[in-house]
């Protein structure tokens, strides 16, 4: 019975996080159409969770909470520079390029990149299944892509999808290794500190055009203090969505949670559906569920293979798990 209600609390964690996390598209895409690039977005949205995290822990975790990062910090920037860093930042770029929901899809191929990576790069078989995925989303990729027409889709937006994939993809693996090192407040922390400070030397902040957020700033065909987007992707896309996201993994395991977290596509676009007026095309729509069933496919395997080695591996008390 408690087995039970954990993985049903999980459950509950993964599905909110998937939900507040498909609504940051259509807030990150109308600050950038105001005037702000990608990575000074993603930056913004990294340093407002920073800003709000840190004085959490301090206050609830106290010396506690800095010894467990200190313990696990090499995982931690690794965390901070791909799960929250990279991730955000990529998937920025590929969502001012492209509709927010095709965005999402590439993003979501990660788990075909990992079989990629376990095959060519690490030497590991890998189950048939697993393969049989990654045609299938490849399929689907060439489909949303249509490349019958020379290759419609935006070549960079669908590089920094595939990138945004790959950071997808090792956020889960390391949140996984990072179980009962540290718990989903002072990972989550410590990543937005990483994030925050690597996006600073990228982002050019200090060309940042502040007076958006006092601006009335349009989201589709509506308008709204530029300030009110900015909170949403801080508060809630971003501290709520990773704290629920590592609380899900922490209790489901990264295959399940991560599985799970493919309702954030469809709450992705239903945000931009209403937020942005956004629609899809049929071959969009069509090659996006090919490739969401072959990323599920290959997911659902390379959760059986032997997971890969990371920081602290050495650490017997934390168990790992592949996405």
């Amino acid at each position: 019975m408690h087995m039970y209600s954990t993985k049903s609390v999980g459950l509950g964690f993964a599905v909110f996080s998937a939900i507040t996390f498909g609504g940051s598209g259509p807030f990150a895409k109308a600050l950038i159409g105001a005037g702000f690039s990608p990575q000074q977005a993603a930056w913004l949205r990294i340093l407002g969770a920073a800003a709000v995290l840190v004085p959490l822990v301090l206050v609830f975790r106290g010396r506690a909470g800095l010894h467990a990062a200190r313990a696990s910090w090499k995982a931690l920037v690794l965390y901070g520079l791909t799960g929250i860093a990279g991730c955000q930042t990529l998937f920025f770029i590929a969502a001012s390029r492209l509709p927010v929901g095709v965005a999402l899809m590439l993003e979501f191929s990660g788990p075909v990149l990992v079989v990629g990576w376990l095959k060519f790069g690490r030497r590991v078989a890998v189950p048939r299944s697993a393969a049989i995925g990654v045609s299938i989303a490849v399929v689907g990729l060439a489909t949303v892509a249509e490349i019958w027409s020379g290759l419609r889709i935006d070549a960079i937006g669908l590089l920094a999808g595939l990138g945004a994939a790959a950071c997808q993809a090792t956020y889960f693996i390391l949140i996984d290794n990072l179980t009962g090192a540290a718990d989903p407040l002072v990972m989550t922390a410590a990543g937005s500190v990483v994030g925050a400070a690597v996006l600073t030397l990228i982002a050019a902040p200090w060309t940042t055009p502040w007076h958006v957020l006092v601006d009335t700033i349009a989201i589709g065909h509506r308008h709204a203090p530029g300030w009110i987007m900015a909170a949403w992707l801080i508060l809630v896309s971003t501290v709520v969505a990773y704290l629920a996201g590592a609380a899900a993994v922490q209790r489901l395991s990264a295959p399940i949670a991560g599985a799970v977290a493919y309702v954030e596509v469809v709450a992705a676009c239903i945000f931009a559906l209403i937020l942005l007026g956004e629609m899809l095309r049929t071959n969009q729509i069509i090659g996006g569920a090919i490739v969401l069933v072959g990323a599920f496919v290959a997911q659902s395997s390379v959760g059986k293979v032997a997971p890969p080695e990371l920081p602290d591996a050495s650490r017997t008390d934390v168990p790992a798990s592949v996405i």
